[in-house]
C-alpha cells in the first residue's frame, strides 16, 4: 500500500510519517520509507544522526541505474536515455517490489533499525552547489515518481512518502501514485489553507485525502478543525513529549508513545487497509499514462528527441499479478 503525507510547512508532516512509519515496523510489515522533500529530514526523524542521514545516497544521482533496470526488454523503450519521470511499465518491463532485493535498493535504500524491526530508507536528495540557481527540485523527485510508477505493492507492505510541502507535489503526477493521502494541519486558517488546495486540485482524480490534525490542544482546536475540512478529518494528534525527546535526538522506546497519539496512528492504518479494499488498478495505470502523455507533449518530445507516446503498452495494467522478467 502507497500513503503520502502531505502538508505545509512546519505542519509537522515528517513527525507523523516518522511516527507512521515507526508503528507500521513495530507490526512486523514490511516498510519502504521515502523522503521526496525539499529538505531532507525524514532520516533525523527516523533516528539517524546527523552524519548518517547526510550519508544517505541520492536517488537522483542514481538515475541512470534507476531507467536502466526498470527499463528490461521492453520493447517500446528505444533505450533508457529516452524514459523520463512520468515512463510507464509495459511488457518486459522491469518492477520494484517491497520485499525483494535489487539493484535499485541496493544502490539507493539503506536499513534503518527501528524498535519493531528495520525499515528501507530511500531519499531524493538535497540541493548541491550546483543545483543553486539553476536546477528544479522536481527534476530530483522525477526518481521517485519513476520508481513509483514500477512498484507493486500487496495488501501487508507499505511504502511512506514524506512529500515535498505545500501545493508543490502537483508539480507532477506523483500525487495520484498513492492508495491514500494524509494531510497534516495545524488548527489554524494558514493550516488548512493547504488543504483546500489540495482538496481542489486532487478532486478530478479520485484522491482519496484524509486530514490528520497535528498540535491540538483542546476542544477549540477541534471544533476548528470540524467546521473548516468537515468529514475529511480522520484523526488528531496532541502535545507528545515522546515527539518532544525524539526531536532532541532521544527517542525513548517507541513502546512509551502516549497511548492518545498510539491510537491515532492505529486509525490511520485502519483507514490504508479500507483504502486499499477500494484500489483501482486501470485507473492508476490510466493516470500514469495522462501525465506520461502530457509530460511528452509539453518537453519530454523535444528533450529526448522522440515521440514518448509510443512508450505507452495500451494491453498492460500494474498489478500485483503481473510477471516482470527477471
Amino acid at each position: 500500500m502507497k500513503i503520502a503525507f502531505v502538508g505545509k510547512g512546519g505542519s509537522g508532516k515528517t513527525t507523523l510519517s516518522s511516527l507512521f512509519i515507526r508503528h507500521l515496523a513495530a507490526t512486523g510489515a514490511p516498510v519502504v520509507a521515502i523522503d521526496a522533500d525539499i529538505n531532507q529530514h525524514l532520516g533525523a526523524a527516523l533516528g539517524l544522526d546527523e552524519p548518517a542521514a547526510a550519508g544517505l545516497p541520492a536517488m537522483g544521482e542514481h538515475l541512470p541505474l534507476i531507467k536502466d533496470y526498470l527499463r528490461g526488454t521492453n520493447p517500446r523503450i528505444a533505450s533508457s536515455e529516452k524514459m523520463i519521470k512520468t515512463t510507464p511499465p509495459g511488457e518486459g518491463s522491469r518492477l520494484l517490489r517491497v520485499r525483494e532485493d535489487n539493484p535499485v535498493y541496493d544502490a539507493c535504500a539503506r536499513p534503518v533499525e527501528l524498535d519493531g524491526g528495520a525499515v528501507r530508507l530511500m531519499v531524493t536528495g538535497s540541493f548541491t552547489d550546483a543545483d543553486l540557481g539553476v536546477a528544479c527540485y522536481h527534476s530530483k523527485t522525477g526518481a521517485v515518481e519513476l520508481c513509483l510508477n514500477h512498484l507493486i505493492d500487496g495488501p501487508d507492505e507499505f511504502v511512506v512518502v514524506d512529500m515535498t510541502a505545500g501545493s508543490d507535489s502537483f508539480a507532477s503526477g506523483m500525487f495520484t501514485r498513492f492508495d491514500i493521502t494524509f494531510l497534516v494541519a495545524e488548527p489554524t486558517r494558514k493550516g488548512v489553507s493547504v488543504y483546500r488546495q489540495y482538496k481542489e486540485y486532487a478532486r478530478d482524480f479520485g484522491v482519496a485525502l484524509k486530514v490528520v490534525g497535528n498540535k491540538v490542544q483542546g476542544p477549540d482546536d477541534l471544533d476548528f478543525l470540524h467546521e473548516q475540512v468537515g468529514e475529511d478529518l480522520l484523526t488528531t494528534v496532541g502535545h507528545s513529549d515522546w515527539v518532544r525527546a525524539m526531536e532532541k535526538g532521544r527517542p525513548p522506546r517507541f513502546e512509551f508513545l502516549e497511548d492518545a497519539n498510539r491510537r491515532a496512528l492505529r486509525t490511520l492504518h485502519s483507514a490504508v487497509e479500507a483504502a486499499y479494499g477500494l484500489r483501482d488498478r486501470e485507473r492508476y495505470t490510466q493516470q500514469m499514462i495522462h501525465f506520461h502523455l502530457k509530460n511528452a507533449r509539453s518537453w519530454g518530445n523535444e528533450r529526448t528527441g522522440a515521440d514518448l507516446a509510443a512508450q505507452v503498452d495500451p494491453g498492460f495494467v500494474l498489478g500485483e499479478g503481473v510477471v516482470a522478467p527477471a
